[in-house]
This record gives C-alpha cells, structure tokens and sequence, in this order.
C-alpha cells in the first residue's frame, strides 16, 4: 500500500532530521574516547608478557604442576590487564567542539526535548493547521 503525500512528506522529514541528528551522535561519540598511545603500548607489552608466561606455564607443566598453573594464571591476569589497559581512554582533556560544527549550533530548547517530543510537537501542529 502506498504512502499518502502527508506520510511521504513526514517521512521524508523524519530521514533528514535523522540524517542531521546522525551526525551530531557521531560528532559527540568520538570525542568522548580518545586512546592513548602510551596506554596503548604497555597494554600491548604486558599482552606479549602474559602471553610468554603462559608458553612458560606449558613448558613448566611436566617438571612441576603447581608452578605451571601458578604461571599460566599470572599470564593470563598480565593478558587480561594489558587489554583493558589498551583500551582504556587517555587521562588528557577531550578535545573541544570545532566552531560552526552542528552541535554548537543547537538551540538550548532542542537539547531539552528528545528527538521523538519534537517529532511529536511537529505531527501535532500539522494536524492542527
């Protein structure tokens, strides 16, 4: 069943503003993390430890048991912390909006309502008028 011109016309709307408000998410998430190259690099040095102490584990395991799998599990906790390490967001300052960029550009009124109250408000109004 094809749209109606007031369905096409909403709808076509709805994409821009979508469109729009895509870019002010896409904007506002990647200044929220930004990796540290440090962080990045001892996260990755205790990785390749961990994982050599888990190769040490191995070659432990037919000389003494207990040591192996003390061994394998500091490895895999020098692993595990080297990760979270190198994915953890930098101590620095998240860099500032550039200005003119759209999320300056917004009214203080549109961030207070959600995207979904002002389509509402919208629809609303054309039925009124």
């Amino acid at each position: 069943m094809p749209l109606s011109e007031q369905e096409q016309r909403l709808l076509d709307e709805m994409e821009r503003q979508l469109m729009h408000n895509d870019a002010d998410v896409v904007h506002a998430s990647t200044g929220d993390r930004t990796l540290s190259y440090r962080n990045l690099l001892l996260g990755a040095l205790l990785v390749l430890v961990g994982l050599g102490a888990i190769i040490a584990g191995i070659a432990l395991w037919h000389t003494n048991v207990v040591a192996a799998v003390i061994v394998g599990v500091l490895g895999f906790g020098a692993m595990l912390v080297g990760v979270i390490l190198a994915v953890a967001p930098g101590k620095g300052e998240a860099p500032t909006d550039v200005p003119g960029s759209p999320s300056q550009q917004k009214s203080p009124s549109a961030g207070s309502a959600s995207f979904m109250d002002r389509m509402n408000d919208r629809w609303d109004k054309r039925q009124q008028g």
